[in-house]
Parts: structure tokens; sequence; C-alpha cells
């Protein structure tokens, strides 16, 4: 793990698991979405900062690669890292890990939209500026 990704832990339960205790793969997509989620909150924009403002986040791009299999009750890490950051749109390294095991790792591309709709729109400065000191391509 390194200086500039966030983590957010998590525990699998039921509701996550398919018949045979294993994680229903789209449920992956979901503790990524959280990390995303916290991440912003951690920066101080949380879901009412960000509609406030009258924008959103939506995926544009998912790419993932499955590894291991989680199980109920595992313990997972789930993370965020910023690859590169544009005006309006983001792309982010993301994995969730048991210990020391990746269990999917890949790429989310997430962009900055009037709220309510599909028209992009630059990241608030503020925003970006924040966002900016997690980015790789701050080093």
């Amino acid at each position: 793990m390194s200086e500039w990704e966030f983590s957010l832990p998590l525990r699998v339960y039921i509701e996550d698991t398919d018949a045979g205790g294993i994680v229903f793969y789209v449920n992956y997509l979901k503790f990524m979405e959280r990390a995303r989620t916290e991440f912003m909150r951690q920066l101080g924009f949380g879901k009412d900062a960000i509609f406030n403002r009258d924008l959103m986040f939506v995926v544009r791009d998912v790419a993932l690669h499955y590894h291991l299999p989680a199980r109920l009750d595992d313990e997972l890490l789930a993370t965020a890292a910023i690859d590169k950051l544009g005006g309006a749109s983001m792309t982010l390294r993301q994995t969730v890990r048991r210990g020391e095991d990746t269990l999917v790792s890949g790429t989310v591309t997430i962009a900055c939209v009037v709220s309510g709709g599909v028209t992009p729109m630059r990241m608030p400065p503020e925003m970006r500026d924040a966002l900016k000191q997690w980015s790789t391509d701050n080093k």
C-alpha cells in the first residue's frame, strides 16, 4: 500500500454471497464504490457537498480482473488510488484485498456531470485541488 492509496475495511455478509457462500462478482463493484465514496467524504466532499454543487459522478469505464474469491465473513480491504486526474474526470486504480491477497484489481473512470443529467462539467477547483494531493500525477 502506498501513501497515495485510500483503504476501507469491509466484511462479507450473507447478502454479498451466492448460494455457495462466495461473493457474487458484481458486489466487488459495490465494495469499490464504497471506497470511492468514503475517500471523497474524507476529503470533505460527502454526498451533501457534492449534490449541493449541482454535480454528480458517474462511472464511465470499468475494467476488472478477478484473482481469488472472497467468502462469507471474510475481512476485506477496498482501496482507491487516483491514477489520472483530469478537469472533469478521474481514473482510479482499485483493489479488494484479503490480508496480503489481492482478490480483485482494476481501474474505474468516473466523470463529473451536471446533476440529473449526463452533461460533463469541470470539477470545482477546491475539489480538484484536494484530489490532486492524492494523485500519482502529483509526484
